[in-house]
């Protein structure tokens, strides 16, 4: 069909030129057509709103865990044993820091306990460089078990500066202070000149209870006798089962707590350049703190000044505990001396052993029922009846005491340098009464051999008031075998002596031991001796062990000084 004719309007419209009326009409269309095409979106794809949707997610998650953090609970060290799988934060003092062939093992030290943590960015690359020993942090991370041992995985450590690290310090010191000093000192038996050194006694065990709380190796020096043996042993004791509990490291007790047996009674500067070079070397290579060095029979004579001086220009603290008087310039140079006679004591019948036994239930009173045979054990002679006693109600009997003193004289000679440590607690703690037994039957087959050779070359004098007998100790004992020089004489001088004017002499090349009924001042007669004979070189090697040095070519001179000397004492 025809389509139907267009109105005479339209048509005319077509025509027609625009007015003024059509422009405006149609600027207006097309301004409402942008509108709506800027109003409406383009339409987005689908992986363009999964991308968007996920930063959305993350950025909350983040968020969470930021406000998570902010909100996180410190929890102690002590507790974290049930926490194995969480997540915890802690905070504390950096005790060491350890770079092994994986992670970095950082020790946090809080007021409960000490704890490894570890940190890993790359296998045997140093995680948080810029953290260093004695830094007070804060370390989030996961509490893990590891070949049996505690271990938080460290996901973040932050090191906490201003009032943040002056609290944690703050904590740290209270918890120290507290924990540190014992309450009081109860002797293993009652001693006059024991009781004389309650208060400096308590200054010990708290200097070295507090090493162990605050991470720093304890450095033990004692003489390799008998007596200074059983003195060391008896604080080793009391150490090794504090560090045990305060460390998790199985190797942690040979790491905090070495024992370096001394040839003689003074801290020179051989053995004090040997501590400081050991010291340096472990605060460089491993980051440890610096020693607490503790002397045990040693390191209280004048002749001790310049080795102690040494570790003082280094800040490491020093403890001297002697039951023989000590020097005024040794007082003012250590941190803590236990000594009866600065405490106006008559200690002549205190050993060593029997102080530092005394000092090792200070340190822990768990050990008592451990170390109470070794005050007896120290003596040599004229041992105080209630150490044999005590030790006699532990049960060790005379016999028995005898033989562990022997036993330990004898491994104190060998290999001297050495601490011997398992050895000798098997000796005196924890061995059957075979190993002292076997072990003392060799010190009696040498000692006997000794004397017998010594005794049949003794020379007798009469020097002024005095008997002495003189043995040329060079020509007539072994002198790279044991007994020691100073043992021999000991020995000889308690089996002739006479009276009670007698002096026994062991006479070397270059120096002589000398032993004495009554008091001598070694020093006294050091110096009188020299005005007698001056080109002798004498000179006051070993005020302890009675050792006089001299020249070799004035030998006889200086034998025939030191003799009137000590005569005139008399």
């Amino acid at each position: 069909a025809a389509s139907e004719p267009e109105s005479e309007s339209d048509a005319g419209d077509e025509d027609r030129a625009p007015t003024a009326g059509d422009v405006v009409d149609d600027i207006a269309a097309n301004g409402e057509s942008e509108q709506e095409a800027d109003a409406e979106p383009e339409p987005e794809s689908d992986s363009e709103s999964e991308d968007d949707a996920e930063v959305d997610a993350e950025q909350e998650a983040e968020a969470d865990a930021d406000d998570a953090a902010d909100e996180a609970e410190r929890v102690t060290l002590a507790g974290i044993d049930d926490r194995v799988g969480d997540v915890i934060r802690v905070e504390g003092e950096i005790a060491s820091v350890r770079q092994t062939g994986g992670p970095t093992v950082f020790e946090l030290r809080d007021e409960t306990a000490i704890a490894d943590c570890a940190a890993f960015v790359e296998a045997g690359v140093r995680a948080y460089p810029e953290v260093e020993v004695g830094d007070y942090v804060r370390i989030d991370g996961e509490v893990e078990r590891r070949r049996g041992e505690l271990q938080i995985e460290t996901e973040e450590l932050t090191i906490l500066d201003g009032d943040e690290g002056d609290t944690v310090a703050q904590r740290l010191a209270d918890a120290l202070s507290d924990e540190a000093r014992p309450d009081a000192v109860a002797p293993l038996a009652a001693h006059e000149p024991v009781a004389a050194v309650g208060k400096s006694l308590l200054d010990a065990a708290e200097a070295i209870r507090r090493a162990v709380l605050e991470s720093r190796p304890i450095v033990v020096r004692h003489t390799a006798t008998a007596d200074g043996y059983v003195a060391g042993a008896a604080v080793e004791r009391a150490v090794l089962p504090l560090i045990r509990e305060e460390h998790p490291r199985d190797d942690a007790e040979y790491h905090y707590f070495t024992r370096r047996p001394l040839e003689e009674a003074v801290y020179g500067m051989d053995a004090a350049t040997n501590d400081v070079t050991r010291m340096l070397e472990d605060r460089d290579r491993h980051d440890e703190k610096l020693p607490l060095v503790l002397l045990l029979g040693a390191g209280s004579t004048a002749e001790s000044l310049d080795g102690l001086g040494l570790l003082g220009v280094y800040g490491s603290e020093r403890v001297v505990v002697d039951a023989a008087p000590a020097d005024d310039e040794v007082a003012a140079e250590v941190d803590v001396l236990v000594n009866p006679a600065r405490e106006g004591a008559d200690a002549r019948d205190l050993s060593v052993g029997a102080l530092a036994s005394t000092l090792s239930v200070a340190v822990n009173d768990d050990v008592r029922d451990d170390v109470s045979h070794l005050p007896a054990v120290s003596y040599w002679e004229n041992c105080p009846q209630q150490y044999l006693d005590l030790a006699e109600s532990h049960g060790f009997d005379a016999d028995r005491v005898s033989e562990l003193r022997e036993a330990v004289a004898l491994e104190a000679y060998y290999q001297s340098y050495q601490d011997k440590r398992e050895l000798i607690a098997d000796l005196l703690f924890d061995a059957d009464e075979g190993l002292a037994g076997h072990v003392s039957e060799q010190f009696r087959i040498k000692l006997e051999d000794e004397i017998e050779t010594a005794q049949a070359n003794l020379e007798r004098r009469e020097v002024g008031a005095i008997s002495a007998a003189v043995l040329d100790s060079d020509a007539y004992s072994h002198r790279f075998d044991f007994p020691p020089t100073g043992l021999l004489v000991d020995e000889l001088h308690r089996r002739t002596r006479e009276g009670d004017a007698f002096v026994t002499v062991a006479l070397g090349m270059d120096e002589l031991y000398l032993r004495a009924t009554g008091d001598l001042d070694l020093r006294a007669v050091v110096e009188s001796a020299a005005e007698k004979a001056p080109a002798a070189g004498l000179a006051a090697a070993g005020i302890r062990e009675g050792r006089i040095e001299f020249l070799t070519g004035a030998r006889d001179e200086a034998l025939e000084a030191v003799l009137d000397a000590a005569a005139e004492q008399f």
